[in-house]
């Protein structure tokens, strides 16, 4: 048998850091989705309206976009790990107060939590990913975007099969997601810091500025990028429910396959768009997705199950060629010296786009019902897609 020398030195096995960031943004994003089968039940228990749900939707947002601003910057002073395990941390503790909710406030308490875990986690994931390959910045970036949409489609599935048929609906749903967060934390205990060169600059909010030779590609970007998340937050917040008004399936399995559809869909396109110019990939992306909000209409009249579930997988096609496109097309022309400001700029609209018009969204549907007001809120951003992608078309071209 072998003995230890004074010289010997005890090496703790070594995490695959790479990997293990990866998984980390696919649990965040499931995390940040697993209310949306639930929202049904909370409205019908709890007799919320429209508007409260799509506020308490909203308020991630929020959250999310707080820690956008900061949570790069405090990570390049203090270090990636100890924000990512705050992240976590976050996570487990607004997880937790879903599990004990007895009121709309403590809705959106979790809510805010789980903004400010995502928010931080997609930041400082991203930079994390970045230090340990920098040489792939491109290829980082079309995984995660792959990685969030597998995530989320799992989550969201489970919570709604799981709320479907065990007891304790609004409660075992998240204690499973729990049991995941809480491998992941201790997971990332073994994680290696990846950010060696800390930064002394003081710690501040990043500064919104977009440089004016980019002007005219950050519009095309954020356009789209604006078009689609608020896409993204009244299917995330209103439309299971809606769809299965539509087509007299109450039940929340079909409303999680529809938006576990849409998300899979986006995941599958951003795979394959990877492969395609940047700009064409939004262009497309941005048209495709107008097109697919009308078929979205026209299916949920014809109230079958078949074409609403088609209208998901199409949606979140174009979807995530829409937004994989456009970032993939900033992050080629964002001078390297100017990337926080001009993404602290994108990131502001992006989830300005995703909170505001899901907050009226559901006022409106409060005010006038759902099914009034959807058509209305869908011509509004199909639009927007096609103003986008027109945008796109005419543009001068540049090398990216």
């Amino acid at each position: 048998m072998s003995t230890l020398t004074a010289g010997t030195r005890i090496r703790a096995p070594r995490v695959p850091a790479y990997p293990l960031v990866v998984m980390l943004l696919a649990v965040a994003l499931g995390v940040s989705g697993a209310p949306a089968p639930l929202y049904g039940i909370y409205a019908r228990e709890w007799h919320l309206a429209p508007i409260t749900t799509t506020v308490v939707f909203a308020v991630y947002a929020v959250g999310a976009l707080a820690a956008v601003l900061v949570a790069g910057v405090l990570s390049d002073r203090l270090g990636r790990k100890p924000l990512l395990l705050g992240a976590v941390l976050a996570m487990a503790a607004g997880l937790v107060v879903f599990m004990t909710a007895h009121g709309v406030a403590a809705l959106v308490v979790a809510r805010a939590l789980h903004g400010i875990a995502v928010g931080t986690a997609v930041v400082v994931g991203g930079a994390a990913l970045l230090d340990l390959r920098p040489e792939h910045g491109a290829r980082s970036g079309q995984l995660t975007g792959i990685t969030f949409n597998i995530g989320m489609a799992i989550t969201i599935l489970g919570a709604a099969l799981l709320a479907q048929y065990v007891p304790d609906p609004l409660v075992t749903p998240y204690a499973a997601v729990g049991l995941v967060v809480l491998v992941m934390l201790l997971a990332l205990l073994g994680l290696p810091e990846t950010h060696q060169n800390r930064s002394t600059a003081p710690v501040r909010i990043a500064r919104p500025a977009v440089p004016d030779h980019i002007r005219a590609d950050f519009r095309f970007a954020v356009l789209g990028v604006m078009a689609s998340w608020a896409v993204l937050g009244v299917y995330l917040s209103l439309f299971p429910a809606f769809a299965g008004v539509s087509t007299h399936i109450h039940s929340l399995v079909f409303g999680g396959i529809v938006v576990a559809a849409m998300a899979g869909a986006a995941a599958v396109s951003q795979a394959v768009g990877g492969g395609l110019v940047p700009r064409h990939a939004a262009v497309i992306g941005d048209l495709g997705t107008a097109a697919a909000l009308l078929f979205g209409l026209v299916a949920l009249h014809t109230h079958h199950a078949t074409a609403v579930l088609l209208a998901a997988v199409l949606m979140g096609l174009m979807f995530g060629l829409a937004f994989g496109g456009s970032l993939r097309h900033l992050g080629g022309v964002v001078p390297a010296d100017r990337r926080g400001e001009v993404m602290s700029a994108y990131y502001l609209l992006a989830y300005g786009a995703m909170a505001v018009p899901t907050v009226l969204a559901g006022w409106a549907a409060t005010t006038w019902g759902l099914a009034a007001v959807f058509p209305w809120f869908t011509l509004a951003v199909a639009l927007a897609c096609v103003a986008a992608g027109l945008l796109g078309m005419l543009a001068p071209r540049r090398a990216v």
